[in-house]
Order: structure tokens, then sequence, then C-alpha cells
């Protein structure tokens, strides 16, 4: 999402070079050999390509999908893999949009998502589950909720499946950070963050992310923060606004 006119493996090294670990998305699209070229220590890439929590044919797709994505991880040497409630197609827009999930689907989507972390867990990795917005970047998704994701997170109860907590979204559909933050604490994977509106850099926005930063160092928080966002204008000014919003 930085220095979006340059070709990915620039952008990775650009990013790396500041001193940040980098983030990718879809891996398919991507020369993995040639980011692992860059020297560039990675820190989470999109866990599966296909498949959904719920219907049959999406479990196998995802569980399949999800084992590529791990044999994949291995080039790069990820972390962690990052999930959603369902397929994403292009503008984020789920696959097969859902209005509303019954008792059955969050019975099935459990367990998915133990498979999940059974499969991360042979392989040393861990799946993160990422809540996202509604309202204005993914109508349809069916778990996106802060609430819900962190809801099936822990009723799995599982070291290799965690919560990937998205900040921005969380604005956007709860609000509440603060107590969200500290509820999540204990299933928390990694955190994201982006200002609302326009899903830029900490700062140009309503969110008060130095207040956050205080009440993760309050808790003891050592986990990676990572930056899914838009540079308002320069790249680098973004990264230096990210730094200084999480500063010690």
């Amino acid at each position: 999402m930085l220095f979006t006119d340059l070709p990915i493996a620039e952008r990775v090294r650009r990013i790396h070079e500041r001193g940040f670990l980098v983030e990718i998305w879809d891996w398919s699209t991507k020369d993995l050999p040639a980011l692992a070229a860059t020297g560039a220590e990675f820190s989470s890439m999109t866990g599966y390509l296909r498949g959904d929590l719920t219907s049959d044919a999406g479990r196998a797709a995802l569980l399949a999908t999800a084992r590529e994505s791990l044999r994949a991880a291995e080039i790069i040497d990820v972390p962690r893999l990052n999930l959603h409630g369902t397929g994403l197609g292009e503008g984020g827009i789920p696959v097969i949009p859902r209005e509303s999930v019954s008792g059955e689907d969050w019975i099935r989507a459990a367990a998915t998502l133990r498979e999940l972390a059974d499969l991360g867990a042979a392989a040393g990795r861990t799946f993160v589950l990422e809540n996202l917005n509604l309202a204005v970047d993914h109508p349809g998704t069916p778990f996106a909720r802060a609430a819900d994701t962190l809801a099936l997170v822990r009723g799995v109860d599982h070291p290799s499946l965690r919560l990937n907590l998205d900040l921005y979204h969380a604005q956007i559909g709860e609000g509440n950070l603060i107590a969200l933050v500290r509820e999540a604490l204990p299933w928390i994977g990694e955190i994201q963050v982006a200002d609302v509106p326009g899903r830029c850099e900490p700062g140009t926005g309503e969110i008060r992310y130095e207040a956050v930063a205080a009440v993760l160092r309050e808790l003891g928080y050592t986990g990676v923060i990572g930056m899914e966002a838009w540079a308002s204008g320069d790249p680098e000014a973004a990264l230096d606004a990210f730094a200084a919003a999480f500063a010690d």
C-alpha cells in the first residue's frame, strides 16, 4: 500500500531499508524468491486463496489453499498467515456475500479454524483471523466484526490461531478501541492500524493512536503492529507518522 508507483520488490526493499517488517497480501501473484532475495523480514501474508469457513466446498477450498500458503510461507519465512470470514474478490467484496450467519455456521466456522490451527502448528506457523468492516470496505462479509473474530479465536483456543486485530476496521464497525484492545489482548497475534476516514497513516483522521499506544505499553504488548494504510502524501512521511505514533 506504500510506494505504489514502484514494482513490488522495490517497495519491499524500501520498507526494509527503513527498518520495518514487511507484509504482503496475495502471495500467488508475487515472485517469492525475488522477495526473499531483498533480505527483508516478513511479518504476514494472506493464508488462503479461495474458500470460506462454513460451506462444504468453501471449507475444502480454504483448507487446500491454506496448505499451499504454508508451503509458500517457507520461501519468505512468514510466521503469520492471515484469514477472513470468507474469500474476498475485487475491491474487497466477498465472493459469496452473506447477510447473516446461523448457529450451525458458527459451529462449522470454529471447526474449520481448528483444522487450520492444527495445520499451522504442524508447520510451525500461526494463522490469524482478521476483523473487517461492513459499512465501508467489505459489505456482506460473515464473521467480520471484531466481536465475532474474537469470539471464534477465543472459542477455538489454539496457540496457532490468533486474532489480527485491525483497529481501522474496528473503529468503523464498533469503536471503543481501548476497551477492545484490553479485552482482546490474550488472543492478539498482530495489530493492524490505519486512520478513519480515508485509511491513511495515523494522524490523518479521528483515531488518537498515541492513546492506543499508551494502553498497549501499559498492558505489556510486545507483538507486531502493522500499518495497513495508504500514504496520504509522501510514503516516507507516512512511515514517519506511523513510527511516531507508536514510539516508546
